[in-house]
């Protein structure tokens, strides 16, 4: 008895070799994009957390506004933290450490939005490398502070931008996130 062997044809490996380089050819964008979505909830995420501390740390702010303030367990404060003053500027004493207040809102800067919004989870200000670390940067704009997401192609337009209030009374400005750069 005489066994023959049979294997696939040309035709039949070339067929399937083109199924595979079209599901290809769809799933590859479709991952990229999922990486964008990423970095896009990742940037709603802050902006979230930034206008959430904003509003509470303002509420804080007016509830110490020319109050001295209680004994702060963070290190640097010591027996006397300082006050809000009558003009709305100073430090609020939290759980994380300092935060600089602008016309009772948090400043436009590291020690002040960033450090009130957690965005990075450090104990005090985050510096940049942190920041970077956790895959965010921040960039002066006009007056405010721009924070930025990285890994996308244009990291300045994946942003928004935090503006403190220019007279006392007024809110800041929270712009809306730019996704073009994700």
């Amino acid at each position: 008895m005489k066994s023959t062997q049979r294997g696939f044809t040309m035709v039949e490996l070339i067929v399937v070799i083109i199924i595979l380089g079209i599901l290809a050819a769809v799933a590859l964008p479709r991952f990229t994009n999922l990486q964008r979505d990423g970095r896009i909830a990742k940037l709603n995420a802050a902006r979230g957390a930034v206008a959430s501390a904003s509003a509470l740390v303002h509420g804080t702010a007016m509830a110490r506004h020319n109050q001295l303030q209680p004994a702060c367990p963070v290190a640097g404060f010591g027996a006397n933290p300082p006050l809000i003053n009558a003009a709305g500027t100073g430090n609020l004493c939290t759980e994380n450490g300092s935060v600089q207040v602008t016309l009772l809102y948090p400043a436009a800067t590291l020690a002040g939005v960033v450090a009130s919004a957690g965005v990075v989870q450090v104990s005090g200000t985050p510096t940049a490398a942190q920041l970077a670390v956790d895959g965010y940067a921040t960039a002066a704009a006009a007056g405010g502070l721009q924070v930025q997401v990285q890994g996308g192609p244009t990291p300045a337009n994946c942003s928004f931008t935090y503006t403190a209030p220019a007279v006392l009374g007024a809110a800041p400005l929270l712009t809306a996130a730019v996704t073009t750069g994700c």
